[in-house]
């Protein structure tokens, strides 16, 4: 049986993520553990390809936001520890069955563990406790340490892994004052819970902006997202990185407009000169925005930025290749660098995290690198 030849992929370089890797360690004490974030396919990239690639490389702990996300990472035989950043009660039972763990940052998440882990008669599962330092998002309130307390004088079932919490703001140079006071209330709050274990649990809180700009919030363990696959806190910082995925595809077919004659869905291109079109055979199912339409947004062809004309298709999107020699069967660049990603995410009015998030899984990941 014949397999099938995609013509659209999502390239993934792992070799520019171990670079990026090396260059967030080279900011760290010896002693400071790494966390990979891989939720949501690793940013829109690979998860599983990413996992084993980091697992490879030593870092220390990967993270996803839902029990799903870690059971894949299971099933493909990653075995470094996994914290699950947002999980359900209703998928506790699978956590355990699967060693993922979770973080708890509710009383309702907290008592329901407990439960579970005690009908599983559990000693010492590990376990992370999320404290709420301005966010507000998820996390106990720093009022309600001695009441977790006494709930874990009584729950042998249970070892607190990490205690952490998440920065509001800290890629923000204007905010630095509510984010060295997150900081300071991470720190007053933790050494209160650690004076009453008899053990110290990994404490950690910065993300990628946070290692890059605040040392003072590393602690044990920093937690390492956008940053792994090429994006920095300022466009210095990014240029410091290199890209990690890249979004190719080819032109379907050719046609030559005449003057007056339209173009797509409503008509929204109407030709003002000869014009010669491009078709691309990816659109907004596969994550590439609407909003990036009526030449808003560029691909690149033989290296030439060619505009995108009318309405985003579904499946297809068209583009002005007047200027360009090209034919049909040749490679289209949709982005190839950060800057091209942060281009389309400025046009789109959103960041960069949201179009390497979109792009759709019906797009194949081709792996590079790792070598």
């Amino acid at each position: 049986m014949t397999k099938l030849s995609p013509v659209s992929v999502l390239e993934i370089d792992l070799d520019a993520v171990l670079h990026n890797l090396h260059y967030f360690k080279s900011k760290l004490q010896t002693h400071t553990k790494v966390l990979a974030v891989v939720k949501a396919f690793s940013y829109g990239l690979d998860a599983v390809a990413i996992a084993r690639f980091l697992e490879k490389n030593k870092v220390d702990y990967l993270a996803v936001a839902y029990a799903a996300e870690g059971v894949a990472l299971r099933k493909a035989g990653v075995q470094l520890p996994v914290l699950v950043l947002h999980p359900q009660v209703p998928n506790f039972q699978t956590l355990i069955d699967y060693q993922l763990e979770p973080n708890l940052y509710s009383f309702y998440t907290l008592d329901a563990f407990v439960k579970i882990a005690k009908k599983n008669h559990l000693k010492d599962y590990p376990t992370h406790l999320k404290f709420n330092t301005g966010l507000n998002r998820l996390g106990f309130k720093k009022e309600d340490l001695s009441q977790i307390l006494e709930v874990l004088k009584d729950s042998a079932c249970l070892k607190i892994q990490s205690v952490f919490s998440h920065l509001a703001a800290s890629e923000d140079a204007s905010e630095k004052e509510f984010t060295k006071n997150q900081i300071d209330q991470f720190s007053n709050l933790t050494t209160q819970l650690q004076k009453q274990l008899d053990y110290r649990p990994i404490l950690h809180l910065s993300n990628t902006s946070g290692v890059l700009n605040y040392a003072e919030g590393h602690f044990d363990m920093v937690r390492l997202g956008i940053g792994l696959y090429g994006f920095g806190n300022t466009p210095e910082e990014t240029s410091n990185l290199k890209n990690v995925g890249s979004l190719k595809s080819i032109i379907s077919q050719i046609h030559v407009l005449e003057k007056g004659t339209s173009l797509g869905y409503n008509r929204a291109f109407v030709a003002v000169k000869t014009t010669r079109t491009a078709t691309i055979p990816v659109g907004h199912a596969d994550g590439i925005s609407r909003s990036l339409g009526n030449g808003v947004g560029s691909v690149q062809i033989h290296h030439q930025k060619c505009a995108i004309l009318g309405n985003v298709c579904m499946d297809m999107l068209l583009v002005d290749v007047t200027e360009v020699p090209c034919k049909e069967g040749d490679p289209v660049v949709l982005f190839d660098s950060q800057e091209t990603v942060e281009e389309w995410a400025e046009k789109s009015n959103t960041i960069s995290y949201e179009i390497l998030t979109g792009i759709s899984q019906r797009i194949p990941r081709k792996i590079k690198g790792d070598s």
